[in-house]
């Protein structure tokens, strides 16, 4: 392993330190042992919340993937990069979501496709406080009350039935003594079914008992699992926008900043040389790409927010499950063309393409607040790209007229409810929805405050008067 260690003081001079790290723990009289492998192994054992070996095997092969079709296939990104201010990485504090975008992001881009003299990327990460690139019931106590609430509404729909039986006979004898197999058991329910999946994702040896991967069996757990977890978002506006509304409220606004070319689409926050904000070091002035590490639960919120996670696609996430929204324009917003024009990628990524400016005073604005104010300041948002849909004038809806956005799923086309309406979509294709009908679709959800929403509404009931559907 590596560390970055401080050779004078001041900051003026830092090195590397190479070290090997080993996990120490309990032995059998309670005094320390050194952790080992299935093996022997002693160093480098993975820690709580790290990547393992074959899920870096498995995210590596996912950049391999990203490549050949948006490098190779597409030709929409370059073969070879001088620099990564096209592309915005970003990941959660959980180490394995950083180590996921780092893995997937080397697969897409080796070292064969970087210049000699490529510069450090940047990787955008959040202080837990303030995460919203997963469900964050940890430190949004609104959400944690809400999802609470219908966790065990669904104890009390499955606990006693005779599904729940079926899983007491199959697996119940290895449950601790005097507890049965339950939703809101120790172990849950959805613990076993991490234990059941990360050890398929395993070679053999990792394996439990043969009755744990019982096809019925799993089949129940994964039905009353996804119910747990994700029906609140399909049910429940509140549910959504304290969730994933945030994030994807960040989604749309960089794919309306990318149409507005004015620098809200993340190029301020990956771009300008060290200690800096501004524009790519390699003249960047749009993101063309975007890469998040995240997790099941992420895509899952985002699916089921957006009225698609039924039929076929009613399940868990696989591991190393990605989704991606791409943004496309229709090629005579700009002339010279036909048809569609691939313009924006996700891992779950976002990538709109490029479009001309508007004007010599947006970026004329963008320059000023890079070169004139200082990069401790909050920057203050230009353009349209976080304005409600209901708010933006006849001018400013025109601008959205002739870009798509694309969901899919694990490279699976995903069609929101409210995109198959009569010019909500590309004639010919629901799957292709239109930008603005999209961005009012998640409007509906996206919090004006997201910190203020986890604070508010503690003493209100969590479950909706009326229906609430999603994606509409």
């Amino acid at each position: 392993m590596s560390s970055i260690l401080m050779n004078q003081a001041g900051g003026s001079s830092w090195d590397k330190l190479e070290w090997r790290r080993r996990l120490e723990t309990f032995g059998q009289d309670d005094g320390p042992v050194v952790a080992s492998g299935r093996r022997g192994e002693v160093d480098s054992i993975c820690n709580l919340g790290e990547l393992t070996d074959q899920g870096r095997e498995t995210t590596l092969d996912l950049g391999r993937r990203l490549r050949h079709l948006y490098v190779d296939r597409l030709e929409f990104m370059p073969k070879l990069i001088g620099d990564a201010d096209m592309i915005y990485l970003r990941a959660t504090p959980i180490p394995r979501a950083l180590e996921s975008v780092q893995q997937s992001f080397w697969g897409m881009y080796p070292s064969s496709a970087r210049t000699m003299d490529f510069p450090t990327p940047t990787i955008i990460t959040r202080t837990p406080a303030d995460e919203t690139l997963f469900p964050n019931d940890g430190n949004c106590r609104r959400f944690s009350q809400l999802s609470r609430a219908f966790a065990q509404r669904t104890a009390d729909r499955w606990n006693e039935t005779s599904e729940m039986e079926y899983l007491n006979k199959l697996i119940g004898k290895w449950m601790p003594p005097g507890s049965r197999v339950a939703i809101d058991a120790h172990p849950r329910l959805s613990g076993v079914m991490d234990t059941i999946n990360s050890t398929l994702a395993h070679p053999k040896d990792t394996r439990l008992p043969a009755e744990f991967y019982d096809p019925k069996g799993r089949e129940i757990i994964e039905k009353i699992e996804v119910e747990e977890w994700f029906s609140g978002y399909t049910e429940n506006k509140e549910y959504r926008a304290l969730g994933i509304g945030a994030l994807l409220g960040d989604v749309v606004s960089r794919m309306v900043g990318n149409v507005e070319g004015n620098g809200n689409d993340g190029l301020l926050e990956v771009g300008g040389d060290d200690e800096k904000l501004g524009v790519g070091r390699g003249g960047e002035r749009g993101i063309k790409f975007a890469m998040s590490g995240c997790h099941d639960t992420t895509l899952a919120a985002m699916m089921a927010s957006l009225g698609t996670l039924e039929g076929d696609n009613f399940r868990w996430p696989p591991y190393t499950s990605h989704i991606a929204l791409e943004l496309f324009r229709k090629n005579d917003v700009y002339p010279n063309r036909s048809g569609l024009e691939k313009s924006t990628p996700a891992v779950f990524k976002t990538r709109p393409g490029k479009s001309e400016p508007q004007g010599e005073g947006a970026w004329s604005s963008l320059i000023g607040r890079l070169l004139g104010k200082s990069s401790a300041q909050p920057q203050t948002p230009v353009g349209i790209a976080r304005k409600p849909m209901a708010e933006l004038s006849t001018n400013e809806r025109e601008k959205l007229d002739g870009f798509y956005v694309r969901l899919r799923f694990n490279d699976k086309p995903l069609v929101v409810p409210g995109c198959k309406v009569a010019g909500n979509h590309l004639e010919g294709d629901e799957s292709f929805c239109t930008l603005a009908a999209f961005k009012s679709i998640v409007d509906k959800f996206t919090p004006e405050d997201w910190k203020q929403g986890c604070a508010s509404n503690l003493d209100k009931p969590v479950f909706p008067s009326k229906p609430d559907p999603a994606g509409v």
